[in-house]
């Protein structure tokens, strides 16, 4: 999982950085609300961990403003010491989609990481659509202006990843954290693999869908 924590405690910070990292999931940090409101709508994160007593703006208006602005909106737990009733009220009504009050057992923290993500997994859509092509998630399968594509496993995967930010571009170094994690091949595997999908997705058809964006990565385009 990638997770995103914004907490300005240093202390408490490393705790839950060095915990989570124990568990293979990679975790970006932010010690105040503007700079964990740029890292959370500039990439995409299975999970925000959020504290609300930031030292530059209240975490319920950070809640917000990345429940507004985020390319891929993610589930968010609010960890704090604001244990009465009324705050938490505030934070769901704010958009939290969890609430952990400190102190806290970091297994509990995990475990709760763990549940969100799930969840929010079991809420995406089934089928997503962009321009000609059609993915169903649930089966599988792909197909452009009603041509079943023969793709790989990986090759779902990428097509995937990328129908899921249109029609923003993705960078490579996040394709290979998505396709495979902390261990990811070398560099020509994923151009090999972008070429595989380029023929099966592009090769028949009127126009390319698959861009390369210089100095970045790749990205879906619909002909207008």
């Amino acid at each position: 999982m990638k997770i995103l924590l914004i907490e300005d405690n240093p202390t408490i910070a490393q705790q839950i950085v060095e915990f989570l990292s124990g568990h293979n999931w990679h975790v970006d940090y932010a010690h105040n609300g503007q700079l964990g409101i740029q890292l959370a709508v500039s990439d995409i994160f299975d999970v925000v961990l959020l504290d609300l007593n930031l030292p530059d703006m209240d975490g319920l208006q950070v809640c917000e403003a990345i429940k507004q602005n985020a390319k891929v909106t993610p589930p968010v737990l609010m960890v704090t010491a604001r244990d009465r009733f009324e705050d938490k009220s505030a934070g769901f009504h704010q958009g939290a989609d969890d609430y952990l009050t400190k102190p806290f057992d970091l297994r509990e923290l995990a475990l709760r990481c763990q549940a969100l993500a799930r969840r929010d997994n079991l809420h995406q859509h089934k089928k997503i659509e962009v321009g000609e092509l059609s993915i169903d998630l649930t089966a599988r399968s792909a197909s452009r202006a009603g041509e079943t594509l023969a793709l790989t496993h990986v090759g779902f995967e990428l097509l995937v990843i990328l129908a899921q930010h249109f029609p923003q571009p993705v960078s490579r170094s996040l394709i290979l954290h998505k396709l495979w994690a902390d261990a990811p091949p070398d560099s020509d595997a994923l151009k090999s693999h972008i070429y595989s999908l380029r023929q099966e997705l592009d090769k028949s058809f009127a126009y390319p869908m698959l861009k390369t964006v210089m100095n970045l990565g790749y990205q879906l385009v619909v002909d207008k």
